[in-house]
């Protein structure tokens, strides 16, 4: 437990100084992620089912530094997001494989890098797993989940994934990485094309999770 977290705090400690609040620019202590005014806005996520973890509830700082990470090309912003998932480090040991959530690469060439796996790959070293970047693919370009309501969304993900690697995820213990999750459609897309693929068991884990928030 320990050295995940050094491993965390290291990775935030590496970002660049002076160092900024990830929602407002304001200037923070090295090593932490959010200045204190922002600290005060964020809520812990309960987490009552097996296979879903979320860091944080949807709003307030960690909403904005999501749009920003996400939408206004702050790829930097990784480290400190990623650093929320500390206390649920020892409850995603197990993972044998950590695979993020695939951009359509349409959308990929248009944002310029996956969100998911900026947070995937260095999840991956923090617990000794290997992260497949390409075990899931996304041939469809489907519509953009926010302009649709919770029953079109479902809609829009079905056959939306598929398992491009089989072998590299059969009869493994995979941890699914994504930025929010909002109804869950997109996560249980993918979800179900890793089991299709021969995964033996899929965990989910996102930085935020709620009902408003923003999916790709």
């Amino acid at each position: 437990m320990e050295t995940l977290l050094r491993g965390l705090l290291g990775l935030v400690a590496d970002l660049v100084a002076p160092t900024r609040c990830a929602a407002c620019d304001g200037e923070v202590k090295r090593g932490a992620a959010f200045c204190p005014s922002c600290v005060a806005t964020l809520v812990r996520a309960p987490n009552p089912e097996p296979g879903r973890t979320a860091a944080f509830v949807y709003g307030g700082a960690i909403a904005e530094a999501l749009k920003r990470f996400k939408f206004e090309d702050r790829p930097d912003l990784a480290p400190a997001l990623l650093a929320g998932l500390a206390p649920h480090l020892p409850s995603l040991r197990g993972a044998e494989l950590v695979v993020p959530v695939p951009l359509h690469p349409s959308r990929l060439v248009e944002r310029g890098y996956n969100q998911a796996a900026l947070l995937a790959r260095p999840l991956g070293r923090l617990l000794d797993a290997p992260c497949a970047m390409r075990a899931v693919a996304r041939p469809a370009a489907t519509a953009r989940q926010t302009e649709l309501s919770r029953a079109e969304r479902a809609k829009n993900m079905e056959g939306a994934f598929v398992a491009a690697l089989p072998a590299k995820i059969a009869g493994l213990r995979v941890l699914l990485v994504d930025d929010v999750e909002t109804t869950g459609a997109t996560l249980a897309a993918c979800r179900a094309a890793l089991l299709a693929g021969g995964a033996c068991d899929v965990h989910t884990v996102v930085i935020a999770r709620a009902e408003a928030a923003e999916e790709r």
